[in-house]
């Protein structure tokens, strides 16, 4: 029997399970399209096959598992990024950022891998989920900015993210596309950059 790592049965539980769900992350992130089975991940982890299904049934519940994990993560941490900033302009500029630097950190590629191998009704709503949680703050930002139209301006900007990010995605360095959406997104937002 495995030697338990943590002061309690539960705290170890719960690192184990971080663990699992970080390396399906990091799989993911690394093949960008296939999905890692769960002896892959238990290997990562140093733990036996069976021993992963302890705490996932099954690879989908592993996956499921990792979205649930993933996308409030992806969420909070633009959120955070955005309330630095002092101002509307700075909030905006902050929301595109801190989506850039997740691409550049895999974590976009972690959201390709699972879109190949995830239900497309769950990846679906977690998504939507996301965008919405996402969109809330960059469109009340915009109309404080005083966009006329803050809905479809915040449509532009997710435009710029994307072609941003697939930017990122094909090699150029997170620094130079930040460089990029700051050159055409900081005269509207009156941001000095």
């Amino acid at each position: 029997m495995p030697k338990i790592q943590a002061p309690t049965v539960a705290e170890h539980r719960a690192r184990q399970r971080r663990a699992i769900l970080a390396a399906a992350r990091e799989i993911l992130a690394e093949s960008g399209a296939q999905a890692p089975s769960l002896a892959e991940v238990g290997k990562r982890t140093g733990l036996a096959r069976p021993s992963v299904y302890q705490y996932f049934k099954s690879r989908e519940d592993l996956l499921n598992a990792v979205i649930a994990d993933m996308f409030p993560e992806w969420s909070a941490y633009v959120a955070q990024q955005m309330d630095r900033a002092t101002d509307a302009g700075g909030r905006v500029l902050a929301y595109v950022e801190a989506n850039l630097h997740l691409v550049a950190q895999g974590e976009h590629a972690v959201m390709r891998g699972l879109a190949g191998s995830v239900s497309g009704n769950v990846l679906a709503e977690e998504s939507r989920t996301l965008h919405d949680q996402l969109r809330t703050p960059l469109v009340a930002a915009l109309a404080e900015h005083g966009a006329t139209d803050p809905d479809s301006a915040a449509e532009l900007i997710q435009a710029v993210v994307y072609a941003s990010s697939q930017m990122i995605e094909n090699g150029t360095p997170e620094a130079a596309v930040v460089a990029l959406t700051r050159e055409l997104l900081c005269p509207y937002l009156h941001q000095r950059c």
